[in-house]
């Protein structure tokens, strides 16, 4: 083998080896700073005194809503502090004709200090992922992407409207954990109609609504708003947004849907952009 060639295999080779440690070396940072966020998020909690449900609390309630503790929850079900789950699905980042990219995600929610972490990776081609990790913690959304681990492609945070936009999401995927929906938790009800009610939610300064439709057994089938930001091209936007619901199974006593898929409504159509289910849940419970 010609001397020529052989140094530029050895170049190709040091350079394969440099960019496997640069990603093996921003991997464990990434993992790192998201260790760190989930345990802010569980370390965090607020004055608090019910441990249990209790039908007495029901009283009032929109007929809705009513009916649909009284199926998913029984009586003395603990109520839920932390939350643990592992998403599988799909992703699509931008049109409506772009590929669906195959999702694995992570995500801890805290009741006590409402918030939550996710963090996922998303296959954008062989050998080619995007790590994704959208948080809200201490009324404060923030969103960090990274390409390999490494490259920066979205870094948003200390925006009014993305920490409106993620509490809006904690209360959408309450249903996972459906004690966070209960009047004790914080959420305030009001009857739309009989099969769709109010959901609003105070946190720090943030106060968030959505409505919730539910179907004739009482099961929460998908959730609306008018108005969630959402950025383009650099700025922020409310526009309608629907997430829904489906495949209710018993979890820790609990009924949730393990399947569902989020859309933005926009003026020529829907843009739906995930699709999953829960493949694994874990709760921790007051005590």
């Amino acid at each position: 083998m010609a001397l020529g060639l052989k140094i530029i295999l050895f170049i190709v080779l040091l350079l394969i080896v440099g960019l496997g440690s640069a990603i093996w070396i921003g991997s464990a940072v990434w993992n790192r700073s998201t260790s760190q966020l989930v345990d802010r998020l569980t370390r965090t909690s607020r004055g608090e005194t019910e441990t249990v449900f209790s039908f007495k609390e029901l009283d009032g309630l929109p007929a809705p809503v009513e009916r649909y503790f009284s199926l998913v929850l029984k009586e003395g079900q603990p109520l839920i502090r932390l939350v643990r789950l592992v998403q599988t699905g799909e992703f699509r980042i931008g049109k409506s004709d772009d590929v669906w990219r195959r999702l694995e995600a992570t995500q801890h929610f805290s009741t006590g200090s409402t918030g939550f972490v996710w963090e996922a990776r998303i296959q954008m081609a062989p050998l080619m992922t995007v790590r994704i990790r959208d948080a809200y913690i201490d009324g404060h959304g923030s969103m960090q992407g990274k390409l390999l681990s490494l490259a920066t492609v979205i870094d948003e945070h200390g925006k009014a409207e993305l920490n409106a936009g993620a509490l809006q999401r904690y209360l959408a995927e309450a249903v996972w954990f459906p004690t966070a929906l209960l009047p004790s938790q914080g959420v305030q009800w009001s009857e739309i109609d009989d099969s769709t009610a109010l959901a609003t939610l105070t946190d720090f300064d943030n106060t968030v609504s959505l409505e919730f439709r539910f179907d004739e057994t009482g099961q929460i089938t998908g959730v609306y708003t008018p108005g969630r930001y959402r950025e383009v091209d650099g700025r922020y936007e409310l526009t309608p947004w629907a997430g829904y619901f489906r495949r209710y199974e018993e979890r820790d006593g609990m009924r949730i849907p393990v399947e569902g898929n989020v859309e933005w409504q926009l003026p020529d159509g829907s843009l739906p952009y995930w699709k999953g289910r829960i493949v694994e849940i874990e709760y921790d419970f007051k005590r």
